[in-house]
């Protein structure tokens, strides 16, 4: 299917010396234009894009959207073209393509460019615009957690989400973001030999996943790290700098610095990829502004994904836990941030669980940030075939460690009627760690 009106020619690589951007000048796409240069369109990406396997279309593959970023500096198409701006939309942002690429294109940094650019010209949708104006906004953000936490203790949204349509599938994700562990707690103890660590709160996590929070605070106690508070903190800037607000992403971003400048841990953890992935990046980020890009330099060096710490202390082996887990790597851990053995670390530390491969884990879910919410016919083409891989392994839990991810994966298999459930992989080693306790007390 297409809809496209652009094509690529295949064999016609860009020569590094291209000429200078003209019908942009001073935009961040024209600022990106080393990037474009490194494209060569070899093709190598196409088989790792998810909406060009999933629509079959040039347009829809990273080299196709690259030929139209060089199209929108070279001025032979204008950012007010609806098609234009339909290519760079229905890009999910995933990454796969950075791994794929010989060149090292940075793409990523490529979309949000082209996003910032758009933006200029045309606001995007107002769902779009609506839930960054929250996300940028701290007393707004936390009443709206407050009410989503509030309505996902009832069983409305399991109800609901039996409804067709994107309302449905909204509630979906609400009730898959309901804990599906019973656990005990436990006081974790540690001497802190493998260091201090304070931990990136975020905004959906501490919203909607807060018992992941506290479970990643304790693990990382049982692993021998102190974990220190950071007060002041707030949400990373992701959504707005994959959405192209990248002047919201900066404000967020020196808001972050500041506050984790004042606990000089030795490693910042986080437990959400596309929020590792984001202050990994602050320094390009912040690139140009002088006055913030040593200090988001120092920042993103503390950053570690929780797997990464606790593989590297271990991790300590837990209690007992005979389940059928298969894991799904998230795209901003895998592609990103290039993290692969941690999470299966993590998980190979529970005696009895078993892991069960998941064909193409690397592959998108669909989730993509908010581009569930705005590209919703897609999101759902790329997410039908995530389910039908996990339905195949026979697990009862699917691992994985983004909230999107979380939600997207668990909507998808509650409104199909898998009993499976998705779960961040801290929660399982955090249940480890509380059975073996009762069992010792036991």
């Amino acid at each position: 299917m297409s809809v496209a009106t652009f094509s690529v020619e295949e064999d016609s690589p860009t020569p590094a010396d291209a000429g200078p951007a003209c019908a942009l000048q001073g935009t961040p796409l024209a600022a990106a234009l080393p990037g474009i240069n490194a494209c060569v369109h070899c093709g190598f990406c196409l088989q790792a894009c998810p909406t060009y396997l999933t629509l079959e279309d040039e347009n829809e593959s990273p080299r196709g959207r690259i030929f139209l970023m060089r199209s929108l500096l070279e001025g032979t198409v204008t950012p007010n073209d609806s098609a234009v701006r339909t290519h760079i939309d229905r890009c999910l942002g995933c990454r796969a393509c950075e791994t794929a690429c010989p060149s090292g294109v940075p793409y990523g940094q490529l979309l949000e460019a082209t996003r910032a650019t758009l933006r200029e010209a045309e606001l995007p949708p107002l769902i779009a615009r609506l839930i960054l104006f929250v996300f940028a906004r701290p007393t707004l953000l936390k009443l709206a957690m407050f009410g989503s936490r509030l309505l996902a203790a009832t069983p409305i949204p399991t109800i609901m989400s039996r409804v067709t349509g994107r309302a449905g599938f909204g509630m979906a994700m609400l009730a898959s973001a309901s804990a599906p562990l019973e656990r005990d707690m436990y006081v974790a103890h540690g001497n802190g030999e493998h260091g201090t660590t304070a931990v990136l709160l975020g905004c959906v996590m501490e919203g909607l996943f807060t018992e992941t929070n506290r479970a990643t605070e304790r693990v990382l106690t049982k692993n021998g790290y102190e974990v220190c508070s950071v007060p002041g903190q707030g949400c990373c800037g992701a959504l707005h700098a994959h959405a192209g607000d990248l002047e919201a992403a900066r404000k967020l971003a020196r808001k972050n610095i500041e506050a984790f400048e004042k606990s000089p841990t030795e490693f910042i953890a986080v437990n959400a990829a596309g929020c590792g992935a984001m202050m990994k990046e602050y320094a390009h980020l912040l690139q140009d502004d002088p006055a913030w890009h040593d200090r988001a330099a120092a920042i993103s060096a503390r950053v570690r994904d929780v797997s990464e710490l606790l593989a590297a202390a271990g991790p300590v082996p837990g209690g007992r836990m005979p389940l059928k887990v298969t894991y799904d790597a998230p795209c901003h851990l895998i592609h990103a941030q290039r993290v692969t053995l941690p999470p299966l670390a993590v998980l190979a530390a529970i005696p009895g669980l078993e892991l069960i491969p998941l064909r193409d884990s690397e592959n998108c879910c669909g989730s993509a940030g908010i581009y569930n919410l705005i590209e919703p016919e897609t999101s759902d083409a790329v997410l039908a075939p995530k389910l039908e891989n996990i339905a195949d392994t026979g697990a009862s839990f699917v691992a994985t460690g983004n909230p999107g991810c979380l939600m997207q994966i668990g909507a998808g298999l509650l409104r199909s009627g898998s009993r499976a459930r998705a779960v961040h992989p801290v929660d399982l080693l955090d249940a480890s760690y509380a059975m073996q306790v009762t069992a010792t007390t036991d």
